[in-house]
């Protein structure tokens, strides 16, 4: 079992930043008149100058234009993978999720975030405590938007979802926000290689007790899982626990609702 190491500077990003920052001085601003004409507080321009804070695709284009540098800022980091933009802890997760042939999900506190809307996603991040900031949570929620194109490739992974009946009667957000999310649900898991169940709220014995898990399997066939809790995640490759893993997995599969029941809960949902 693999632990992710606490969250640090991405080198990249340290790159970026320094290239931001040599075209504000060449443009002869100091990093508060930036901001000024940015209308951005002072300490995110220090942030993305030092590689703290990625520098979103829109932001690069507005740096663009104030900095008169021709959109060589959002060439450079409209290139880079997907993997950079993630904070260091879920890189482990997002390299394996974009060439997955499968993606099985149990979650049990919010919706999987591979079939969230931005409206929830965000409304997610702002219940976040201590709260992350406002340029960092509308990144974050980019960057999982960005994480859902795996399922617009010419070759989509196998998606299947288990979610618990308590996530979405939890309104996350306003009742609009929910609505429009549990119809996303619908219509995401509606093509023949994508299906949801919910597990329901009254429904003994529960096979996953423990917590979210994510089971991938790799082009090569390699089965991994990846586990989050808080601020920790961990990447199992161990094919004994990855076995127990797909064991549990199965087991809460057929304690759960039926496909075809859990759309039904979803469209009384939808009704209520």
């Amino acid at each position: 079992m693999q632990s992710a190491k606490r969250p640090k500077k991405v080198g990249t990003w340290e790159a970026v930043g320094g290239l931001v920052a040599h075209f504000r001085r060449k443009a002869g601003y100091t990093q508060e008149r930036f901001a000024e004409i940015a209308n951005l507080h002072v300490d995110t321009i220090r942030s993305i100058e030092q590689g703290r804070l990625a520098l979103q695709d829109y932001r690069a284009v507005e740096f663009d234009e104030l900095l008169g540098t021709g959109g060589a800022l959002f060439a450079l980091v409209d290139k880079l993978p997907v993997r950079e933009r993630m904070p260091l802890f879920a890189q482990g997760l997002v390299d394996n999720e974009q060439e997955a042939l499968s993606i099985l999900s149990y979650q049990s506190l919010v919706i999987p975030g591979l079939l969230q809307t931005r409206d929830y996603c965000r409304a997610v991040f702002e219940y976040r405590y201590p709260a992350l900031g406002d340029e960092t949570a509308e990144q974050w929620v980019d960057n999982r938007m960005q994480r859902q194109l795996i399922w617009q490739r010419k070759r989509p992974p196998v998606g299947h979802f288990i979610i618990e009946e308590s996530v979405l009667r939890r309104q996350v957000g306003s009742a609009e926000i929910m609505r429009v999310q549990i119809q996303q649900i619908l219509d995401f898991t509606e093509p023949a290689h994508m299906s949801m169940q919910v597990m329901p709220m009254d429904r003994t014995p529960h096979a996953c007790l423990d917590g979210p898990m994510v089971l991938l399997e790799t082009p090569e066939h390699q089965r991994l899982v990846w586990l989050e809790v808080q601020r920790a995640s961990f990447l199992v490759d161990d094919p004994n626990e990855v076995s127990d893993y797909h064991l549990q997995y199965g087991m809460l599969r057929s304690q759960a609702l039926s496909p075809s029941e859990s759309a039904s809960l979803l469209e009384r949902l939808l009704g209520e």
